[in-house]
């Protein structure tokens, strides 16, 4: 719950109309949107070196945008931007075997920021860029991880 939710709930008190309104917003859809400075450049990138599938391709010829699967999520690049990445923004993805990708990614010419290792947190990871410097971290987790035990 956010902050300021929780002061109109705590100032209307049990009957008061931000009580009975607790419902939050609806969500139907969400993506990450990436507004490359080389769109080509970036479409190649996430499609071809990535091997991202395509949900859906919009616009006209000279204005084309794709929207990519990304795990469970969505992956927009479309438009172009002459200031480069935003701020801290990463994409994580993880993947099945980081080491195959590793070797997929190097074979297809990807910039390695940084070589596979395993984290202390327990995760291995693997870092890259896209065409604009936007990092994407790569990551797996290991088979005796506690993500992969059930915690019943």
């Amino acid at each position: 719950m956010r902050i300021r939710r929780y002061v109109q709930l705590m100032q209307a008190g049990p009957d008061g109309p931000a009580a009975r309104d607790d419902r939050g917003m609806e969500v139907l859809s969400s993506r990450v949107l990436i507004r490359p400075a080389d769109l080509e450049s970036s479409l190649r990138f996430y499609r071809d070196v990535l091997g991202l599938a395509v949900y859906r391709e919009f616009g006209p010829p000279d204005h084309p945008g794709v929207v990519f699967f990304l795990g469970q999520g969505l992956l927009e690049v479309s438009g172009r931007s002459d200031i480069g990445p935003a701020g801290p923004v990463r994409i994580w993805l993880q993947v099945r075997d980081l080491g195959a990708e590793h070797e997929r990614l190097v074979g297809l010419g990807a910039v390695i920021v940084r070589e596979p290792r395993r984290e202390f947190w327990g995760l291995d990871e693997m870092w890259i860029e896209d065409p604009d410097g936007v990092p994407i971290v790569l990551v797996e987790v290991p088979a005796d991880h506690p993500l992969r035990r059930d915690q019943r």
